[in-house]
């Protein structure tokens, strides 16, 4: 009996590390994607810091004074 519940914690560590090596194939397959956007359109988005440093937004510390 103890093999098997040993094969069973085997298993499950395999299927754990399979499955965590799939989502950063995903996360990384997705920063490819946008990189190649951003690349393609020559376009870049501001941050809300930039957007703040322009007085196009209000600061957050600002917006609370109102």
């Amino acid at each position: 009996m103890a093999r098997s519940t040993k094969m069973s914690v085997l298993k499950r560590q395999r299927e754990r590390k399979k499955a965590e090596k799939a989502a950063q194939k995903r996360e990384l397959k997705a920063l490819r994607k946008d990189a190649k956007i951003e690349a393609e359109t020559g376009q870049q988005v501001a941050t809300r810091d930039d957007l703040e440093s322009y007085g196009v937004v209000e600061g957050e510390e600002e917006a609370e004074q109102v």
